[in-house]
């Protein structure tokens, strides 16, 4: 039987006198999930022996949460193709994704996305699981994607990302001279009318905010480390051309693309607490090869 995601824990005496269902709910595991394993093929054991959530907890009792299989997204195809992982536990992922890849299928891109990657890693591996992509990269953005092996640990991420707890910080090549050595852009974005990819500043749009730093000036562009407040979709492309300083090689949003092809954009390092230990984990990629190129071929002022 391929591999299914298991949590067990030993009972200690401030949970005893608890009903199993508060327990696990503690625990982060939703109704929805509580539901599933009654009804679609996982199970509760207290001390080897099947529970219901009635179930009461005493100091010592062994419990054991098994989770039913999931199958992967009918629309995503497995593809064996070669993933740089950075780190691998029972829980999650970290992948350092290559600009040119798309993280999930499109109309445009069904194939070669890093979630049909992971369904064949997973199939390879034998882990009954789809890809659960926490962090989103756009196509042409390169850097750290956080991957949770399984729906309930990405409700647990999901939950840490909302409360502000997964961080991630970017480097990017702004052109022109940006003055100010920091600065933050807090302005809402929106999905523009006439077009399904592109967004904009607009008042009627999600709140937004983008921390940035300068790192260094060239002749042409200005080195720039950013941290984002919020998360929305081409965020840091969006403020920077609102800034007037677009991203090098990004097209879409005004950049020029002489001194390289994609927009200048890197996830450089990502922080957030493990799911299971709540131990503070920091990971970083440096910058890929076309963004180092442009460094080493530039002027500096």
């Amino acid at each position: 039987m391929a591999n299914r995601f298991t949590l067990s824990w030993r009972i200690s005496s401030a949970d005893e006198g608890k009903i199993l269902r508060e327990f696990l709910r503690e625990q982060g595991i939703s109704k929805a999930a509580l539901t599933d394993i009654k009804f679609k093929g996982g199970s509760i054991l207290a001390n080897g022996e099947e529970a219901t959530v009635r179930f009461m907890l005493k100091e010592g009792d062994q419990i054991t949460v098994f989770f039913p299989g999931e199958e992967p997204s009918k629309g995503i195809i497995s593809e064996h193709i070669p993933l740089n992982i950075l780190f691998e536990d029972d829980w999650l992922l970290i992948v350092s994704k290559p600009a040119g890849m798309s993280t999930i299928p499109s109309r445009d891109h069904p194939q070669g996305t890093l979630a049909n990657g992971l369904i064949g890693y997973y199939e390879h591996a034998g882990l009954q699981a789809t890809a659960h992509i926490v962090t989103r990269l756009d196509r042409d953005t390169s850097g750290l994607v956080l991957v949770a092996k399984h729906r309930h640990i990405h409700h647990l991420l999901s939950q840490q990302q909302k409360a502000g707890r997964v961080k991630r910080l970017y480097e990017a090549f702004a052109e022109g001279s940006i003055i100010a050595e920091y600065g933050i852009v807090e302005q809402p974005i929106a999905r523009k009318s006439d077009s399904i990819i592109e967004r904009e500043v607009n008042p009627e749009g999600q709140y937004a905010c983008t921390n940035y730093r300068v790192i260094k000036r060239h002749e042409q562009f200005t080195h720039v480390e950013l941290r984002l407040k919020t998360g929305r979709t081409h965020q840091i492309r969006v403020h920077m051309a609102f800034l007037g300083h677009p991203l090098l090689g990004d097209d879409l949003y005004g950049g020029n693309r002489c001194l390289i092809g994609r927009q200048a954009l890197h996830c450089k390092e990502l922080m957030f607490n493990h799911p299971a230990s709540n131990e503070k984990l920091t990971f970083h990629a440096p910058l890929p090869e076309d963004m180092n190129r442009v460094v080493s071929d530039s002027k500096p002022v």
